[in-house]
């Protein structure tokens, strides 16, 4: 399905999740310009995570899923489980350096965020779409644009 303006952002962001999801599972190929070993992964995660991820779930959190709930109860479990997943990988995350098995938690983290964005994006954003009207669409998609322009702005603020 293709994906309405109003979440394409979100969309965009899982593209990002999913090549760190590919890289932290055990099996993982060598990708050009990334780190191979166990711990230069983990850097890459913990760095991916704070500047992109932990935003990302920031827009779903305070934005796309209050805008959505109420409106469908399927909807509503699924977020109720996308809530609970994203305070596991944030979890999982922040506690990498503290790892017994970096090999095997970083597979985990790696298999839960790839299933994790095939269900937002396969379940939750095809409802979004459906359940949403045009106007409401419209609506969400200037919510996240201007949270985006605010974490930017923020981002040069604290540079400087």
């Amino acid at each position: 399905m293709k994906r309405h303006n109003a979440i394409v952002q979100l969309s965009r962001d899982h593209q990002k999740g999913l090549m760190l999801a590919q890289l932290l599972k055990s099996n993982a190929p060598a990708y050009q310009g990334l780190p191979t070993d166990l711990v230069g992964k983990m850097s890459y995660a913990k760095e991916t995570f704070e500047f992109d991820l932990r935003k990302h779930f920031e827009d779903e959190e305070k934005i796309l899923f209050p805008f959505i709930k109420g409106k469908d109860l399927e909807c509503d479990k699924l977020i109720d489980e996308l809530l609970e997943e994203h305070r596991f990988l944030s979890q999982r995350i922040s506690q990498l350096n503290e790892s017994e098995n970096l090999m095997n938690d970083l597979d985990l983290i790696g298999k839960t965020l790839e299933q994790h964005i095939r269900k937002e994006e396969r379940i939750l954003f095809n409802r979004t779409q459906d359940l949403l009207n045009e106007n409401e669409l419209e609506i969400l998609k200037s919510k996240i644009e201007l949270s985006r322009k605010q974490y930017i702005k923020s981002c040069k603020t604290k540079s400087h």
